[in-house]
């Protein structure tokens, strides 16, 4: 089964239930919510006391007002005003700063729980993903989930209260009229925005799918330079780019759009309200029933209700945007891994490393099956071969062995333990492979080969580089061992990264040793080293080889030969020459071709 996350369907709504996910961050932190809340409260406070000093200022200074204060209590309205200004901006600015460390902290949490359930997931999925698109997902989320945790603890719920609380005060003070205006205005506003703001999701999604893609389509073609180099396909890569980009440029292009349509049927709203507003209070100004104080007491709070109501309509775009990209994050954890450990799995208890597959079944997918009932044993300390042309399932039985997928039947088992009921940890913490294909870490040689083994130090490093042979060639860079390899390695040959793979598993030391064709990218003078090295350090060791030259495993207690997903023979080197059967004739082939190659190198010199 393709484990996978596809883009939802544009008029899918967007999942609110994803804020319920956050709360458990905020109850981490709960006197810090409770200290930001009440900079919230304060400063609130401040923001509803603001109108009511402005009247008593206006009302104090109108010449015609028979209640004109004395200087003193004019010197207090003003120092009042100023502090209440003041109050609001300081205590706004504290609720931020405190509230920070909580979403900085929920960021953190989040993006290591993402993390570490990618790497959690099986191999399946990591085959099927697009790295360009699932980074752009995980950074778009979690900057997403900061905005959410902010905004709706801090200005929706605040706005609301805020429009509740003038709504009331105009209508003890100044009758039903302008409360009603108010509350129809907010009304419509909150209807439209959220109507308008659900038709626009769709393009939201269709920008952040084409943005996605065009990432994955550049990181793809990047990370394959060389291949498109070989090809000369520089203009037909450039090409399928600017398809992505052409349809990034159309999704950004229809979300500017509907965006204008958006802002401008709120702005609309608002003017309407205001003006309705300023000419009531005008109206009742010039026929005395309310004072020119009143009036500016009036426009004061429509400033400060449709200000923060203009921009609870951005953040309410926001956060339906936030949770569309916080909504493929949570996507991505809601995958479930193929391969599990079994509820309370112990760790796997080696005693001298047998390995034993028991008539293994496995398959891909349904109509082709890769292995056939395989079943042979690798006695501990014993060094065992498996061989067979391309698409044998050679490959395959070292990803069953790292239980990268599981059997569809029959069992794998270590010293008499099926794999499938230890812990993955401890079962691959006790194997140690050579890979066929090495990709190495953008980092130095040295810290690829400390890879093995995080925890060692230089010394044992150096220990490994030696061992692996590597340390000529470390020797001979300007660098040394500092020397980057570049990203996944390429700034290195073949068999070089596979000598710092070699180097890595020298450094594990596990009582396990898989190699996968691990001297294929290597000179036959390099080879021989490589061999005496591997010789060395699979003493007393179980080894299961994967091997392609023949050549490299003649010494091999049992080989095991494996013809299209079946084990057609099993022997040591000279038993199966004696039988002239499969081997016998793939030793052959390879000893003419030896020796056709080494005739031609005679010649040539």
């Amino acid at each position: 089964m393709r484990h996978g996350h596809s883009d939802p369907a544009p008029d899918t709504p967007v999942n609110w239930r994803i804020v319920s996910n956050l709360i458990p961050y905020l109850r981490e932190s709960r006197q810090r919510v409770a200290v930001a809340l009440l900079c919230l409260l304060l400063s609130k406070g401040a923001v509803l006391l603001i109108p009511f000093l402005l009247k008593h200022l206006v009302d104090a200074l109108d010449t015609g007002n028979p209640r004109a204060l004395a200087p003193g209590l004019l010197l207090g309205l003003v120092l009042a005003y100023g502090a209440a200004r003041f109050g609001n901006v300081f205590f706004a600015e504290l609720r931020d700063t405190v509230f920070g460390r909580v979403s900085e902290r929920a960021m953190h949490r989040i993006g290591l729980q993402v993390f570490r359930h990618v790497h959690r997931l099986d191999l399946n999925f990591h085959l099927n993903r697009q790295t360009g698109g699932l980074a752009r997902d995980i950074e778009r989320g979690t900057t997403g989930i900061s905005f959410l945790l902010r905004f709706f603890v801090f200005n929706i719920i605040p706005t609301l209260f805020e429009i509740a609380m003038v709504a009331g005060i105009l209508l003890f003070n100044y009758g039903p009229g302008f409360a009603v205006v108010t509350l129809v205005a907010v009304t419509a506003y909150g209807l439209f925005s959220l109507r308008a703001t659900q038709w626009r999701t769709q393009f939201v999604r269709e920008m952040n799918q084409a943005d996605s893609a065009s990432n994955t389509r550049a990181l793809d073609s990047l990370l394959n330079f060389e291949t498109v180099k070989y090809f000369t396909n520089e203009e037909f890569e450039a090409q399928r780019y600017d398809v992505e980009l052409h349809k990034w440029e159309m999704a950004r292009r229809r979300n500017r759009l509907s965006l204008f349509g958006l802002n401008g049927g709120q702005a609309l709203i608002i003017a309407l309200a205001q003006t309705v507003m300023i000419g009531m209070a005008a109206w009742q100004v010039r026929h005395s029933q309310i004072t020119l104080g009143d009036f500016i007491l009036i426009n004061q709070f429509m400033i400060q209700l449709f200000i923060p109501l203009g921009f609870l309509g951005f953040v309410f775009r926001e956060i339906k945007s936030s949770l569309v990209q916080i909504e493929k994050m949570f996507e991505l954890l809601a995958v479930q891994p193929a391969v599990v450990d079994t509820p309370a799995a112990p760790a796997l208890r080696l005693d001298r490393g047998a390995i034993s597959f028991n008539k293994v079944n496995f398959a891909y997918h349904a109509r082709r099956n890769i292995l056939r009932d395989v079943d042979f044993r690798v006695e501990p300390g014993h060094k065992v071969a498996v061989v067979g042309a391309s698409g044998s399932g050679k490959s395959t039985l070292v990803k069953l062995l790292f239980r990268f997928y599981d059997p569809d039947s029959g069992s794998i088992a270590i010293d008499g333990q099926d794999i499938r009921q230890v812990s993955q940890a401890s079962l691959r913490d006790a194997i140690g492979i050579v890979p066929q294909d090495t990709v190495l870490f953008n980092d130095s040689i040295f810290e690829n080969v400390r890879y093995g083994d995080p925890d060692a130090d230089d010394a044992r490093v150096w220990e490994a580089i030696r061992m692996a042979h590597l340390d000529g060639f470390v020797a001979a860079l300007p660098d040394g061992a500092d020397t980057l390899v570049g990203e996944r390695g390429l700034k290195l040959s073949g068999g070089e990264k596979q000598r710092v793979a070699i180097a890595r598993t020298i450094l594990k030391r596990p009582p396990i040793l898989v190699f996968d064709e691990a001297t294929s990218s290597l000179d036959s003078k390099s080879e021989q080293a490589i061999l005496r090295a591997l010789r060395e350090i699979s003493q007393d060791h179980t080894s299961l080889v994967i091997a392609h030259r023949l050549s490299t495993i003649v010494d091999a207690d049992k080989i095991v030969v494996l013809h299209r997903g079946e084990i057609i023979e099993q022997g040591t080197h000279r038993q199966l020459l004696r039988q002239g059967g499969h081997y016998a004739g793939l030793w052959r082939t390879q000893l003419q071709q030896r020796c056709a190659a080494e005739t031609q190198d005679s010649s040539s010199s």
